[in-house]
């Protein structure tokens, strides 16, 4: 492979050869359903996934909270299978299957032995397109999410990671938790779930992607046949729903500071900017800045708040990014009396990085931890197949190792000081829990008082 394969929507079959000597294949069918593949040699297992390019950012009023609500109810059981028969099928082969919902997409996915491929495809097509939405067992699943919710809330770096994405992200959608909050569960009917399941879960929306021991032209005839035995009719003609625009959105900054009191021995302090698209070209250059500003105990955050200064436990940034919008942050967990010190630092070492860059050790380490990072990971179908996912729904293009090492050898010391520049321009945005007074962060924000 040299350079990145695009992934056409138009283009019915498409098949090469990626880094490690991995086979990559891809169909599009005519009904829109999009399979893709990649064969990992030596493999003797495999991961699967079913995804509709569906988040929680996609909810309309009334609607909020119905994807996670879905997730949980594809779970629940068919005209065909239990919610014990499904489970059963996974745990009597030693595998493993789940969910998740994000703020752009759900995936329904299994990791099974390459023998056991038969049957998770036949479950999961079953789960994702003939789901009972059972009245009953849907009240009693608002029971789960509520309790769900509740252990979330209790957990203090989750209260102050959604009001992060609130302030940075304001009033869009992305801004919104992606597993609604108490009072849209509570609110949330029977007929908005089924309709939002009726809309959103069509053979246009679908992409299943698969990694490890796979067969490309077993699985699509295996995804074929159970789609069709399910009643969907893959004979009529539509193309796959497009990609998001990957125009920036303007986004609207929401409170500046926000500050939930809560009687605990720690605060856990989330501070930072707007960042950069998931399709933007200098996300390798994100990734540079994030393992040299925190991305590693070697990193600027960790050596200079806990290892010089014994301020913070877990310190560290990161940086998202969405279709038409992203953040970079910052994290830091210590005694509420320390708080201020500590973000006046964060924000500090920042500020130094974008004035005086990084030198050429930071950017060689940087190299090395996310090339060697990278490797480790894909080895684990898991990633592979979350890889494929990525490409079809949110890139548009496969990008293999060595394509992704080559985009990582071309970022200099200047594009990593330049986007910081950048970034320490935007609009800084704290959110805080703990036992903390209103003028904790005066020193940053004196003109603001928290929310």
């Amino acid at each position: 492979m040299n350079g990145a394969v695009e992934f056409s929507l138009d283009l019915p079959e498409l098949s090469f050869r990626a880094a490690g000597d991995s086979l990559v294949r891809r169909s599009v069918l005519p009904s829109g359903v999009r399979i893709v593949s990649e064969h990992v040699p030596g493999s003797r297992s495999l991961t699967i996934g079913y995804w509709v390019a569906v988040g929680s950012r996609d909810e309309e009023p009334g609607h909020f909270g119905s994807t996670h609500f879905l997730e949980h109810l594809l779970f629940k059981g068919t005209a065909k299978r239990t919610a014990l028969d499904i489970a059963i099928a996974f745990d009597s082969v030693g595998g493993e299957h789940n969910a998740m919902t994000a703020k752009e997409y759900t995936c329904y996915y299994a990791k099974v032995q390459d023998k056991d491929l038969p049957m998770a495809v036949e479950v999961l097509t079953d789960m994702l397109t003939s789901s009972l939405l059972d009245p009953v067992e849907f009240e009693n699943e608002r029971g789960v999410i509520l309790e769900e919710l509740a252990m979330a809330d209790d957990d203090p770096a989750d209260v102050a990671n959604e009001r992060f994405f609130e302030a940075v992200m304001g009033d869009h959608a992305l801004g919104r938790p992606i597993g609604g909050s108490p009072d849209t569960i509570r609110a949330a009917t029977h007929a908005a779930v089924l309709e939002h399941y009726r809309a959103n879960y069509r053979p246009q929306d679908l992409v299943v992607t698969v990694a490890g021991a796979v067969d490309h032209d077993v699985l699509v005839a295996a995804v074929t046949r159970s789609l069709a035995l399910a009643g969907w009719d893959l004979s009529v003609f539509a193309p796959p729903v497009g990609r998001r625009s990957g125009a920036p959105a303007a986004l609207s900054q929401g409170d500046p500071v926000t500050i939930v009191r809560r009687p605990l021995e720690q605060a856990n302090i989330l501070m930072g900017f707007p960042g950069l698209l998931a399709t933007d070209e200098r996300r390798v250059t994100m990734s540079v800045l994030t393992s040299i500003f925190g991305g590693g105990m070697s990193s600027r955050l960790f050596q200079e708040i806990r290892e010089k200064r014994g301020l913070a436990y877990s310190v560290y940034s990161f940086a998202p990014g969405y279709s038409d919008a992203g953040l970079f942050g910052m994290y830091a967990g210590c005694t509420p009396a320390k708080s201020g010190q500590v973000a006046e630092l964060m924000l500090g070492e920042l500020h130094r990085l974008a004035d005086n860059g990084v030198t050429a050790d930071e950017m060689k380490r940087a190299a090395g931890q996310l090339s060697g990072a990278s490797a480790l990971a894909l080895e684990d179908s898991d990633t592979r197949m979350s890889r494929l996912g990525r490409a079809e729904i949110t890139l548009g293009e496969f990008i293999d190792l060595d394509e992704a090492l080559r985009r990582l050898a071309r970022v200099t010391a200047d594009d990593v000081q330049n986007l910081a520049a950048e970034l320490a321009a935007g609009s800084l945005s704290i959110s805080a829990v703990g036992a903390l007074d209103d003028d904790v962060f005066a020193a940053i924000l004196p003109t603001f008082v928290p929310s």
